[in-house]
């Protein structure tokens, strides 16, 4: 299928609620859905935003009348459901959320019998059956229930696999910034087991996303680092819409890339309890992880941009580290997906592990500086997007380039530059990273000069 016709973008399938997230894409959606289930419970979660519960009810609807049983968890984080898909054997699970897009977006995140997103393979079918309208049957009877046991048994596990007491003697001080998302029914509860003093700012689950919106970037969260300084606190932390993503803030009020901080705490499971585990990471990852596993021994395992590509190869290879830059970090003892609450959880254990007090600014100092930059620029298409991805791939003479997911480009051995179609929004991304600043600011405005071509030369024609 051409990339522009499919209905799954990175990360399940989301649109505009009402335009090209419509009622009908919806039922037929999950008509499809139930077909390539077959048979057994389906669980159902949702986000807070406005349109979520009209969009539960006709999924449910929808998923009995094809004679499948309906079990609701209502508003729930999805790494929860995906921990409760496994955990309860149920035949799948459905997530109503766009996770960081802007509050007009809605979508369905199906997920897999093992509690992870479904693979590329399995989306295709899905988009067989929906293309060709080949429903199993449209007049069954099945059931809607209640599922409410799910967040305490996932808090019990998240206690089980970390040092708690560790963390509890240090009676840590944590500023989190809930953004009006889900998580607020899950992290301050977990935190509170672990002997926090827990501070929440946009806290109230609001489905406009009114605080900072539904997406935490360095770039957001001016109001976690300014509350993190004036109170002091040892850690602040945000979230996306849906609860997968964690982005922190050191105790000096600096918000760090995902990646950056993901590639410390792969370094301490490295060398705590997980000596020369496998890393499964994007295209995108920071090349700081690199150099860490080359001082741990350690390989790492590069995929397409998407949580499901990096899920999907965890579970291939048996790996239970995984993480993204965006601030999706993956823990395969509780589940291979992204999962805010846990991460918190494991970086706590990292902080309360230092013999000497160490803050998490001084732990960030110790890895390698590296400066990097990420920007998008809005697209009409996807064939617009690639034309832009060839001009920069063709762009003088780099000493690497690799196609794994638009085009990675290194015009040295201390830099590189990706550009690739987003997944789920009609947008080119951008990302660079250098060990010089001066460095990636040259090879960033080549770049974008050379893409703010391509997007006026096709808006001319």
């Amino acid at each position: 299928m051409e990339s522009e016709k499919r209905i799954f973008g990175t990360n399940g399938v989301r649109g505009i609620f009402g335009k090209d997230f419509e009622f009908n894409l919806i039922i037929n959606l999950s008509y499809s859905l139930a077909t390539f289930f077959k048979s057994g419970r389906i669980l159902l979660g949702r986000d807070v935003r406005l349109s979520s519960p009209i969009i539960s009810r006709l999924v449910s609807s929808v998923i009995n009348s094809a004679g499948l049983d309906v079990w609701d968890a209502g508003i729930i984080p999805t790494p929860c459901l995906q921990f409760a898909t496994k955990k309860y054997e149920y035949a799948g699970g459905l997530m109503i959320t766009a996770s960081h897009n802007p509050p007009e977006y809605n979508g369905i995140k199906p997920i897999a019998s093992d509690g992870v997103e479904l693979s590329r393979d399995d989306e295709l079918k899905v988009e067989e059956i929906f293309s060709k309208k080949n429903y199993d049957r449209m007049d069954g009877c099945g059931v809607l229930s209640q599922e409410n046991n799910i967040v305490n048994p996932y808090i019990e596990t998240v206690l089980s696999l970390i040092n708690a007491d560790n963390i509890r003697r240090r009676k840590f001080k944590v500023i989190m910034d809930l953004g009006n998302g889900v998580q607020g029914t899950v992290a301050p509860f977990l935190l509170q087991r672990l002997g926090c003093q827990v501070i929440t700012i946009n806290g109230e689950m609001d489905g406009t996303f009114p605080g900072r919106g539904s997406e935490p970037t360095t770039n957001n969260l001016s109001q976690l680092s300014q509350i993190v300084k004036d109170l002091d606190a040892d850690l602040g932390v945000a979230y996306d819409g849906d609860g997968d993503r964690s982005i922190f803030c050191d105790e000096m009020g600096i918000a760090h890339t995902g990646d950056k901080v993901g590639t410390l705490l792969v370094r301490y499971l490295l060398r705590s309890r997980h000596n020369g585990a496998e890393i499964v990471c994007p295209i995108n990852t920071t090349m700081l992880l690199s150099k860490v596993a080359d001082e741990e021994k350690s390989k790492v395992t590069f995929t397409k941009v998407g949580s499901v590509e990096v899920s999907r190869q965890m579970l291939a290879h048996g790996s239970i580290l995984g993480m993204e830059e965006n601030g999706g970090f993956m823990y395969g003892k509780i589940n291979v997906v992204r999962d805010g609450a846990m991460t918190t959880a494991l970086l706590l254990e990292m902080l309360a592990s230092s013999e000497t007090n160490e803050s998490l600014s001084q732990m960030l100092n110790k890895l390698p500086k590296t400066y990097q930059y990420k920007t998008k620029f809005e697209c009409g298409t996807n064939t617009i997007a690639n034309r832009a991805v060839e001009s920069c791939l063709s762009y003088k003479n780099p000493i690497k380039s690799e196609t794994i997911d638009g085009a990675k480009i290194w015009p040295d051995n201390d830099s590189w530059l990706l550009v690739r179609p987003s997944g789920t929004e009609p947008l080119l991304r951008l990302y660079a990273e250098s060990m010089d600043e001066s460095r990636l600011s040259s090879m960033v405005h080549e770049y974008s000069f050379i893409i703010e071509n391509v997007l006026r030369e096709t808006s001319a024609d």
